[in-house]
């Protein structure tokens, strides 16, 4: 045992320390939205045309700012003091600080409707320009005219506005869940503040480390990636905590001396803790391998934030733990000498042991009847639709921009104010106007152009000659850029077709014409989704079979735990599409959410399976696997369902946030994290070794019957 002097100085040296880096790291909590956007080019493909096309477009035009579409109607059509109020309104929005400049009034031909283009200033705070906007449209507004503000600024706005709960509401509603759930599993009024308080000490860390890391443009932040990183941090901190703190009292009952329970407890810990956050770390690094930039984003942030749980969880809680000793457990402390829960077994009472008793009696059929519920759960995933959501349906709840996009398309042709680029050669301008003209879906063709007042000129064959004396459309490179007006919604299937028709048909006139814009990003980001998705899934599987295999010194076990939680995660996004279809009534899902979905599920869901497997593999040693197994769960039931439903409760907070992303990730995850807890863990895996023996440890000495017993 070392000195006296070390036994103290140590844990208040960790303690004092990370009390520095909360100090330091907890003002960042309401600075992340200094370094985060959710402009539409943090979620852009990094290689795609679109994106080729978005780097393109500042080369033809001054503007960097999204365009905003300022729309009024009137059910009856537009009165004279209408016509009078849209009038005064033009001069008006020209005179904000945030527009750079508008387009003149535009009526409907059916007389109910007026639109305004306005382009915002590049370096404008996108939610406040629009703002701005909306400010001006309803001051003076005639009685009974509706106004809407949309187009690609106002979903921007609108997407803002739906994360701005992230900092505040997010986090309280999942510590809450948490501080409840602890309180009612360890009925201690002390524990659950040094857990919570170990899982946001952990957070402060990652938060602090992130928000530099974004500010020096290393990693990108967005509000996707920021909810999802508390949420993880939250819930993988507390789950790392409740592990340790097992081991720990399980240790008080074996030592007398606090500063022996915490050498003990550590010795138990720190392998499956760490094999659990490299397993989650190696998973989200796989991420780097996307294409897409908020997938590739949220890798190496979300990894940091596991890094610091994992410390937190080995540093900070044990130091706590000593300094408060038996006492942190009070009114329940563990007596030293008391009775061990790993001793348990098939004995004894409570619902771990009665398992025991069920798997010592029924082995085969509990894993064989357990598989069969899982795969009939998978059947779900006939009906899931995860091949993206119109760009209108991203904000769950009332959305301005989403009503006036609709409104937009009764008037005027559906893509107005979000049409698609074309980049192209400036010798065949012409040819490819009339190509794109030909497509079907295309209203209209022009051409940037800085000679232009209005910043466009009609081009191709039948445009009108000299409709700007001395006009020309604006060239780069040898380039033209030319706008394509679409017939339907920007973010409709029936836009998506037509660009895809684009292509071709603009790539005849010139192979080297690349076709960009909203729709066109919305498409290349659907299908880079779908090839991550294939891409990606394998690799994290071989990646994490590696590591179990290597924990586990057997190749069998880690095969059967990665069968196990594959298994597991189809049954879990075959229960989701069935609800988010059947129940929710959501329009699909993007094709990032199954790869979200299977990284945090398979990542966690081995989490268990390790904490399970390293704990029957130590029994193992000591019994014999049948006997370890029994005992392993006795042992490891209780943290585990806990840890389960901390986890399970921390990603259903994010269904607070009104993003549809983020909703199908918070059940889909929540529901997948109780299902390994409940199901998988608790009776397939048990079952299974337990009915293959020693056998599961092939081709370790395990294997061969080599144990202490």
């Amino acid at each position: 045992m070392p000195p006296r002097a070390i036994r103290i100085l140590l844990p208040v040296v960790l303690i004092l320390v990370w009390l520095g880096v909360g100090a330091v790291g907890g003002p960042y909590f309401g600075r992340i939205s200094e370094v985060s956007t959710n402009d539409q080019t943090s979620f852009l493909p990094a290689s795609s045309e679109a994106t080729q096309v978005q780097g393109l477009v500042g080369d033809f035009s001054e503007s960097e700012g999204a365009p905003g579409i300022l729309l009024v109607t009137r059910d009856g059509g537009l009165t004279d003091e209408d016509r009078a109020y849209v009038e005064d309104l033009v001069p008006r929005l020209a005179e904000l600080e945030s527009v750079e400049g508008t387009s003149p009034a535009i009526p409907s031909e059916d007389g109910k409707a007026v639109e305004i283009i306005a382009q915002l200033d590049g370096s404008a705070e996108v939610d406040e320009a629009v703002g701005d906007l909306r400010e001006a449209l309803a001051d003076g507004a005639p009685e009974g005219l509706d106004t809407f503000v949309t187009g690609p600024a106002g979903f921007t706005a609108d997407l803002t506005a739906a994360f701005a709960g992230i900092d505040g509401l997010l986090l309280g509603v999942a510590l809450a869940a948490v501080f409840v759930i602890l309180l009612l599993v360890y009925r201690s009024p002390l524990l659950p503040f040094l857990v919570l308080g170990t899982a946001i000490f952990s957070l402060s860390a990652s938060i602090l480390a992130v928000w530099w890391l974004a500010y020096a443009d290393v990693v990108t932040i967005n509000g996707q990636v920021q909810g999802i990183l508390f949420i993880l941090v939250i819930g993988a901190a507390t789950d790392y905590a409740l592990l340790y703190t097992s081991r720990f009292r399980e240790a008080l009952r074996d030592h007398e001396k606090p500063w022996d329970a915490t050498r003990a407890a550590l010795r138990g810990s720190v392998e499956p803790i760490v094999a659990s956050g490299g397993t989650v770390i190696a998973g989200l690094l796989c991420l780097l391998l996307s294409d897409l930039n908020s997938n590739k984003a949220l890798g190496p942030v979300a990894a940091i934030g596991i890094a610091f749980s994992v410390l937190g969880a080995l540093t900070l809680l044990p130091a706590l733990l000593y300094v408060f000793r038996r006492g942190a457990f009070w009114p329940l402390r563990p007596a030293f000498g008391s009775t061990h829960p790993a001793s348990a077994g098939t004995n004894g009472r409570g619902i771990w042991p009665a398992v025991s008793r069920l798997i010592t009696r029924h082995s085969r059929p509990v894993w064989v009847l357990s598989t069969i519920l899982l795969l009939l759960m998978s059947a779900g995933l006939l009906g899931l639709r995860a091949n993206g959501v119109p760009q209108s349906d991203l904000v769950l709840g009332t959305s301005e921009a989403r009503d006036g996009q609709n409104e937009l398309g009764e008037h005027f042709p559906g893509g107005t104010g979000s049409p698609a680029v074309i980049v192209g050669s400036a010798d065949d301008v012409d040819a490819l106007a009339d190509a794109a003209a030909g497509v079907d879906g295309i209203d209209s063709v022009v051409a940037a152009s800085a000679d232009s007042p209005s910043g466009t000129l009609p081009v191709g064959t039948g445009a009108p000659a000299g409709i700007v004396p001395g006009a020309a459309p604006t060239e780069s490179g040898g380039r033209v850029l030319l706008q394509a007006t679409l017939t339907s919604a920007a973010d409709s299937e029936e836009a998506e077709r037509t660009v895809r028709e684009l292509r071709t048909a603009v790539r005849e006139v010139d192979p080297g014409a690349l076709v960009g814009g909203v729709t066109a990003t919305a498409l290349d980001t659907n299908e880079t989704s779908i090839h991550d998705r294939t891409l990606i899934i394998p690799i994290v599987l071989a990646v994490i079979l590696v590591i179990l295999m290597l924990l586990l010194r057997s190749v069998i076990a880690p095969v059967l735990l990665i069968l196990s939680v594959t298994v597991s995660f189809a049954a879990a996004l075959g229960v989701s599409a069935l609800v988010f279809d059947g129940v929710f009534g959501f329009p699909g899902a993007d094709p990032s959410v199954p790869l979200f979905a299977f990284v945090f599920l398979v990542a966690l869901g081995v989490d268990y399976n390790i904490f399970l497997m390293t704990r029957v593999r130590e029994e193992s040693i000591a019994r014999g696997t049948r006997a370890g197994v029994l005992h392993g769960l006795s042992a490891t039931g209780g943290v585990i369902t806990s840890a389960g439903i901390v986890l399970a409760a921390t990603f259903a907070a994010l269904g607070v946030i009104p993003i549809l992303f983020l909703a199908q990730i918070a059940f889909i995850v929540a529901f997948g994290v109780l299902l390994d807890t409940l199901v998988v863990r608790s009776l397939l895996v048990p079952a299974l070794a337990y009915d293959l023996d020693r056998r599961i440890w092939w081709p370790s000495a395990l294997s061969r019957g080599a144990h202490r017993g």
